[in-house]
């Protein structure tokens, strides 16, 4: 299951459950591109919960849109991953790194305060311009 929403100006909720078929794939990154329409120096908030690597096929139609998922990319600022998950949290913040820009922080599926407060904060921000 894939779910992508807006949630107000510049933040967009995730959820991901289960295991990706090709044609569900193809729908999250319809939804994604939708529901980001408009963001920039954007926030997400993804909850990922039972994850199960993607079916083949659905691998396959997500590396044919890499280019257009960098571009999607660049309108965040700020990810914030909630999982129950370690090596989930652990590959969330690699990926991080991959993406200039963009800041990846991983937390237990239960502390949904402490990642709120971090997506909303900008004492980063305000040090790194120091």
């Amino acid at each position: 299951m894939f779910r992508a929403q807006a949630n107000g100006k510049n933040r967009l909720d995730i959820v991901i459950s289960g295991k990706l078929s090709t044609e569900e794939m193809r729908d999250a990154l319809e939804q994604l591109t939708r529901e980001s329409e408009g963001i920039q120096n954007g926030r997400m908030l993804y909850t990922i919960v039972d994850f199960h690597l993607p079916s083949l096929g659905a691998m396959a139609v997500e590396f044919a849109h890499l280019p257009s998922l960098f571009k999607l990319v660049r309108k965040f600022e700020r990810a914030a991953v909630l999982t129950d998950k370690a090596w989930i949290r652990k590959v969330s913040e690699l990926e991080g790194v991959l993406f200039p820009g963009l800041k990846i922080r991983g937390f237990d599926r239960y502390e949904v305060d402490e990642a709120e407060a971090w997506l909303s904060s900008r004492e980063e921000k305000l040090q790194e311009t120091r």
